[in-house]
């Protein structure tokens, strides 16, 4: 990858990650697993790419860029992290109801 794709690399995934953060503020969790598909695209070729010597502008432009990155995956996970530990709760209290329920039954039978 020459100098000039490897930045066009970066700023294709920051361009990514805002489009995560638009769709994780709007709760389009649809959009944002299709987009973080493509986020993963663009990582595993830029991380199989061999380093490319940047101009020192390039530089600061790929620092800027990654900064951007962060931000976004920051405020992605604000929205994400919640989510995520509501459906972990709701799979663990129905694991727990289903335990409850084969360690005591179903509560239909007679006592």
């Amino acid at each position: 990858m020459n100098p000039t794709d490897t930045l066009a690399a970066y700023q294709s995934i920051a361009n990514i990650t805002g489009e995560m953060a638009v769709a994780a503020r709007s709760g389009d969790w649809d959009n944002l697993a299709a987009l973080e598909r493509q986020y993963g695209a663009l990582v595993a070729q830029l991380g199989a790419a061999q380093p490319a010597r940047l101009t020192n502008d390039m530089l600061q432009k790929k620092i800027a860029l990654i900064h951007q990155i962060l931000a976004d995956d920051a405020e992605i996970r604000n929205y994400t992290e919640p989510w995520m530990k509501r459906i972990q709760d709701l799979i663990g209290n129905a694991g727990m109801e289903r335990r409850v329920r084969q360690a005591y039954g179903s509560g239909t039978g007679g006592a």
